[in-house]
């Protein structure tokens, strides 16, 4: 049974930072391209940043140069680490894993990212 669990959504000010996190019960973390996509109300889901198993992020144009995506294998553990955080930004922010071989793709539950002042 697999499990995204992530954390670190909140309150933050315009201009403020978050670190979210996704932590990953299952087998094969390391397999797996990792992912955060978001989704505002009224709006379809989106990528925000996705990691591949080598570790190399790809990008939405909104997050480049203020968001940072990671992994850490050993801990089954993905961030991001969003600065410069604008109003738009706010969203539900999801954990994904894509499938691979013949594992399905999972999402998390999401935890909530509102900027405001």
């Amino acid at each position: 049974q697999v499990r995204l669990v992530e954390s670190g959504g909140g309150l933050v000010q315009p201009g403020g930072s978050l670190r979210l996190s996704c932590a990953a019960d299952g087998d094969y973390f390391s397999r797996f391209v990792m992912g955060w996509y978001r989704q505002a109300p009224g709006k379809q889901r989106e990528m925000v940043a996705r990691i591949d198993v080598g570790g190399s992020p790809e990008y939405a144009d909104f997050a480049k140069g203020r968001f940072t995506i990671s992994r850490d294998d050993a801990k089954n553990l993905m961030t991001l680490q969003m600065n410069s955080l604008k109003p738009e930004d706010t969203a539900l922010y999801f954990c994904n894993r894509e499938a691979y071989a013949w594992y399905p793709e999972f999402w998390g539950q999401g935890t909530q990212v509102t900027v405001a002042s």
